[in-house]
């Protein structure tokens, strides 16, 4: 009798492509399958494995039946747009109120007349700064205030709850990645191959990895480590772990073009993979193991979790939002 046995990963956004595993799958015209009300193209089957693509606008947890499986029927969780139109270069940040704030950074040495968006928790895209040249990475200081680099200016701005912006540090190369440790220091990737780390608006060089072709995108976990992925020209790459002291090694188990992480309310690191075929976000449990790919979708780069549980994914041009 055909049966399910697996579905990876369980979430997706359009676009993302969901691998079901099972035995004695029949094969006879089985180019779509039902995915709520709509029908997702089969991009590969046998017996034994069906690849499916998600479709253009579904979202919310979706039922789906594979033709000739009696009585088995998975659900699916597709992240919804939640907004469109932007230019995200990292990963973007909520704050405490459950809005998301993202960049429309441009093309080099362009000043976009918006800088950064405020999505709402209703979904209302409203502009919130300007003047701030490639803007790329965000985070939330210790103070609450919303953090932005300048990859053109080498610069990180500190942006006050009106939208307008001051300077909390200069002379950072090409800045991207920022993340806080629990004293307040503040730590920015230089994609030339530093990683500073600012305290009392000085920057000093902190630890130094191979040189990007992307971003240095940063987070900082809760046992005070700092985790960043460089992205270069290789067939994959590793996520790196900082100590305190600043030494850095690799983790065991690389990535095909690692982006944007963000650690989870589950305490575990999650990273962007945006190499082609195998994208989407990769959850590590124990930093030293082997991911598991947890969220798929084309083109993406960034993740950040935010109050009650909230979690969205950014592609270059479109954030998705899972409940």
């Amino acid at each position: 009798m055909p049966t399910i046995t697996s579905v990876q990963p369980l979430r997706a956004v359009e676009g993302g492509r969901v691998t079901i595993g099972g035995s004695s799958f029949p094969l006879d015209d089985l180019s779509t399958l039902c995915l709520g009300d709509r029908s997702a193209r089969v991009s590969f089957a046998s017996s034994s494995r069906i690849v499916i693509v998600i479709p253009e606008g579904v979202e919310g947890r979706l039922p789906l039946k594979v033709p000739g499986v009696p009585l088995q029927t998975t659900y699916i969780d597709v992240g919804g747009r939640w907004a469109t139109g932007l230019h995200q270069v990292d990963s973007p940040v909520f704050d405490r109120d459950g809005n998301l704030f993202v960049t429309y950074s441009g093309s080099r040495g362009q000043e976009a007349p918006v800088s950064l968006f405020r999505v709402t928790p209703d979904g209302t895209r409203e502009p919130f700064a300007s003047g701030i040249v490639n803007p790329t990475s965000l985070a939330i200081g210790p103070d609450g205030r919303l953090y932005v680099s300048s990859r053109f200016e080498g610069a990180v701005y500190r942006v006050r709850e009106d939208g307008s912006a001051e300077q909390a540090a200069g002379d950072l190369g090409v800045a991207c990645g920022i993340a806080f440790d629990g004293d307040g220091s503040m730590y920015v990737g230089d994609r030339s191959g530093t990683v500073f780390r600012v305290r009392d608006g000085r920057a000093t060089p902190f630890a130094t990895l191979p040189a990007s072709v992307a971003a240095f995108h940063l987070a900082m976990s809760p046992a005070q480590e700092l985790f960043v992925t460089a992205p270069t020209l290789s067939a994959f790459d590793h996520v790196y772990r900082i100590d305190r002291t600043g030494e850095c090694r690799p983790l065991p188990h690389p990535l095909g073009r690692p982006q944007g992480l963000a650690f989870g309310p589950d305490g575990a690191l999650y990273v962007v993979d945006a190499v082609a075929g195998a994208s989407g976000v990769y959850r590590f449990a124990d930093p030293e193991g082997r991911p598991e790919l947890v969220i798929s979708g084309p083109s993406l780069v960034g993740i950040a979790f935010g109050p009650g549980g909230a979690m969205a994914v950014t592609s270059n041009e479109t954030a998705y939002r899972f409940n």
